[in-house]
């Protein structure tokens, strides 16, 4: 089985250092090399690395490429700078979400979309079915390795690496810089929830990026980080998972991120389903769940209630690493949906207390 998994070029990396590798998306993936535990509180008090080359890359370039995304896609494209990004989603006719991913403007006409793992293949096609105009798309995902270098330490550590690079980009923004095997393009982004940048290279560049970063770094207190940590700093900051908060079944709307759709734009795949959801009213609403300290973890599936009655379910939990107290996501009906409201979490038959509190449920103090 282990066989059939992809790798990263990371691969051999993260073997030699002792991680516990796990099945994602297809991929065989570091879940955590000490503990989930560490890793967190190192993205939230110094710095983590994570290798995300999982992720998909998919070029769109030409004179009609701005065009072709807006009707694509859910943002607004033509509101990209250059050097800048943006969140977008790829529909289905119904308004489900397909695949949520990131759009950066590298030149004028050319754009770089980074996608999720597991939808790689899914993406690429569909967005080459909708292809219209003067427009290139390639599929670069198998040519390109990606790591994440997030935590307040973290713009002091790209500076010893490139110096100089982090106050030459702002929030959101992409630019490529030379380095001793070629370039790299790094863009201020990230999936923690803390200030951070995302990396991008060529394949035969990644081991000694990956080592130089760590050697550079353990001095304000760098460690590698695993998927394990990646999913809780997310779920901290109530940052969407596909395939949890998002999917065919679960519209934009739904989920709480109509801020990247734009109803303005004359068509896009899918508006017609938003705009009639949007009219009607969504019958349910995306929350976030803290649960009374002492519970067992919250996790995906579990129901959710409120009086005794059925609201909703949970699509991702967690014990939070910072609040110490489980944490969840759910989809609840709306009319249950408030903040402040008391609902209960069913976990292996007993009832949790919990409450539906604001979004994010971390938030940084300084």
């Amino acid at each position: 089985m282990m066989s059939s998994l992809r790798t990263t070029p990371l691969h051999a990396a993260h073997m030699a250092a002792g991680a516990r590798m796990v099945e994602f998306g297809g991929w065989d993936m570091p879940v955590q090399y000490s503990s989930i535990l560490k890793e967190h509180a190192a993205v939230r008090t110094a710095a983590g690395l994570f290798d995300i080359s999982h992720m998909g890359e998919i070029r769109v370039k030409g004179p009609d490429a701005v065009s072709f995304l807006n009707s694509s896609l859910t943002n607004n494209a033509s509101k990209i700078a250059v050097n800048g990004s943006q969140y977008s989603m790829l529909l289905d006719e119904k308004g489900g979400v397909v695949d949520d991913l990131f759009v950066y403007r590298t030149s004028d006409d050319d754009f770089l979309l980074v996608v999720n793992a597991s939808h790689i293949e899914e993406d690429f096609g569909l967005l080459k079915s909708l292809k219209r105009g003067r427009v290139e798309l390639d599929d670069e995902s198998g040519e390109t390795v990606a790591l994440a270098l997030q935590g307040p330490a973290s713009p002091a550590i790209l500076d010893r690496w490139i110096p100089g690079a982090s106050s030459q980009l702002g929030h959101h923004q992409i630019k490529s810089f030379p380095w001793d095997l070629g370039t790299a393009w790094i863009a201020r982004t990230g999936y923690t929830g803390e200030d951070g940048f995302e990396i991008l290279c060529s394949d035969p560049a990644a081991p000694l990026m990956w080592t130089s970063l760590l050697e550079l770094g353990e001095s304000s207190g760098l460690l590698p980080c695993g998927l394990g940590a990646r999913d809780t700093l997310r779920m901290e900051v109530c940052y969407p998972l596909n395939g949890h908060e998002l999917g065919p079944d679960i519209t934009p709307l739904e989920a709480g991120i109509g801020f990247a759709v734009d109803f303005t734009k004359s068509d896009f795949r899918g508006k017609a389903a938003l705009m009639a959801q949007k009219a009607a009213g969504v019958p349910r609403k995306a929350v976030a769940l803290l649960a009374k300290p002492g519970g067992a973890p919250p996790r995906a599936g579990y129901p959710v209630l409120r009086d005794g009655k059925a609201i909703g379910k949970l699509t991702s939990g967690v014990l939070s690493p910072t609040l110490q107290a489980g944490i969840g996501l759910a989809l609840v009906d709306t009319s249950h949906a408030a903040v402040g409201n008391s609902v209960d979490i069913e976990i292996r038959g007993k009832y949790v207390p919990a409450s539906i509190v604001k979004k994010p449920i971390y938030r940084k103090t300084s």
